[in-house]
C-alpha cells in the first residue's frame, strides 16, 4: 500500500537525515489523514491506494501551480523548494500511463460506453476516473476525451 510506503520512507529519511524527504512525507501523511477524516462521514473507500493516489495527485497539482506563481514573482528559491517536494511526492505514485496507452484506454472506453458527443463527456470521465484513478492524469485525459468526442 502507498500509505505504508510513505511511512517507511519517512522513517528511512529520518534515520539518514534527509530533511526534504522527511518534510514531504509528513505533508503527505497529513493530507492523507485529512482525507480520511473527510471520508469518515461518507462510505469507506473501496480502494485505499486509489484514494491515496488521488490525494498525491492533488498535492502535485497544487505545488505545480505554486511553482508557476513563484517563478512569475521572481522567487526561484521557493519554486525550487516546491519542485523538491513534487519529486518526493511523485516517488509514491504508481506508474503513470504513457500517451499512447492513455489514448487507447480513452478510445476503448468511448466505444464501450457508446459515447457519441460532448454531452457524454461526464459519463466517460466518471468511468475513466473509476477505472484508471492512479494511473492516468485526469487533466490530460479530459483533453483526450474532448478531442475524441469532438472529432
Amino acid at each position: 500500500m502507498i500509505r505504508d510506503d510513505v511511512k517507511a520512507a519517512q522513517i528511512a529519511a529520518m534515520k539518514s537525515g534527509d530533511k526534504a524527504t522527511v518534510g514531504a512525507a509528513r505533508l503527505i501523511q497529513a493530507a492523507i489523514k485529512n482525507r480520511d477524516i473527510e471520508l469518515r462521514t461518507g462510505t469507506a473507500p473501496a480502494d485505499d491506494d486509489a484514494m491515496v493516489a488521488e490525494v498525491l495527485q492533488k498535492m502535485i497539482k497544487q505545488r505545480r501551480e505554486s511553482i508557476d506563481m513563484f517563478r512569475k514573482g521572481g522567487r526561484e528559491e521557493l519554486a525550487a523548494a516546491e519542485e523538491a517536494e513534487v519529486a518526493v511526492i511523485e516517488r509514491f505514485l504508481p506508474a503513470q500511463m504513457g500517451e499512447a496507452e492513455a489514448e487507447a484506454a480513452v478510445d476503448a472506453l468511448v466505444t464501450e460506453l457508446g459515447a457519441a458527443s460532448l454531452k457524454d463527456m461526464g459519463r466517460v470521465m466518471a468511468a475513466l476516473k473509476e477505472r484508471f484513478a492512479g494511473q492516468m492524469d485526469m487533466a490530460k485525459a479530459s483533453g483526450l476525451v474532448k478531442a475524441r468526442l469532438a472529432g
